[in-house]
């Protein structure tokens, strides 16, 4: 069974910093773009980041550049996404996805496999 496991999210206070970890299970996603979406209540999923498949290329939605980092770990069939400089508009369920394609896509409709998600909540 193919499997998507996100950890790393919990609350943190407005300027703090949280890593978030995907594990895939099941298969390799080392040929695969990744990228990392995130819901808020009420809103629909967005994509935050994505990373082609050498890890070499990456995009980042205009609200988290300069402050999320997505990077990987083909050998340990792992995805991460470092933030920093949180927000309060950064709070959503964030969710780690495979997209059949090597190179990086953008849209929701690209990826097929999903994580469950892991809530960050900033706050003070």
């Amino acid at each position: 069974q193919v499997q998507l496991v996100e950890s790393g999210g919990g609350l943190v206070q407005p300027g703090g910093s949280l890593r978030l970890s995907c594990a895939a299970a099941g298969r390799t996603f080392s040929m695969n773009a990744m990228g990392w979406f995130r819901q808020a209540p009420g809103e629909e999923r967005e994509i935050v980041a994505a990373i082609r498949y050498t890890g070499a290329i990456s995009y980042y939605a205009d609200s988290v550049k300069g402050r999320f980092t997505i990077s990987r770990d083909n050998a340990k069939n792992s995805v991460y996404l470092q933030m920093k400089d949180l927000k309060p508009e950064d709070t959503a369920v964030y969710y780690c996805a495979a997209a059949p394609s090597r190179y990086i896509t953008t849209r929701l409709s690209d990826y097929n496999y999903w994580g469950q998600g892991t809530q960050v909540t900033v706050s003070s």
